[in-house]
């Protein structure tokens, strides 16, 4: 096998396998969605992750809002409305609806 053949031999399975891994090239975020209804939060997804996407779709026929207690977010949500923030750190982020404080959910994000 010739110089060129066996680069570009080398070339096709380092592309092979570079393919392989999406978070090489910029993979999407993962979205987690939190349903709204009835006056109450769905409940939160089970593995939930730094860099991922929750998304609150207000299915309710009332305005709400997700409200972080540490303020790390406020999302305002109007009847038929979504919403979204970034998860930019691990840990337990405890959040109500400002309009109806018996309204709580919990995320907790891994790493």
């Amino acid at each position: 096998m010739g110089v060129r053949s066996l680069t570009a031999a080398s070339g096709a399975v380092m592309l092979g396998f570079l393919a392989c891994m999406p978070h090489l090239h910029g993979a999407e975020p993962q979205v987690y969605v939190i349903e709204i209804n009835k006056l109450a939060f769905g409940p939160a997804p089970a593995e939930l992750h730094v860099n991922g996407i929750v998304e609150w779709r207000n299915s309710d026929i009332f305005r709400h809002t997700a409200t972080a207690d540490d303020r790390s977010f406020d999302i305002d949500l109007l009847p038929g409305a979504k919403g979204q923030t970034v998860l930019k750190r691990p840990g337990v982020i405890d959040y109500t609806c400002r309009f109806h404080p018996g309204m709580k959910g919990r995320l907790v994000v891994a790493p």
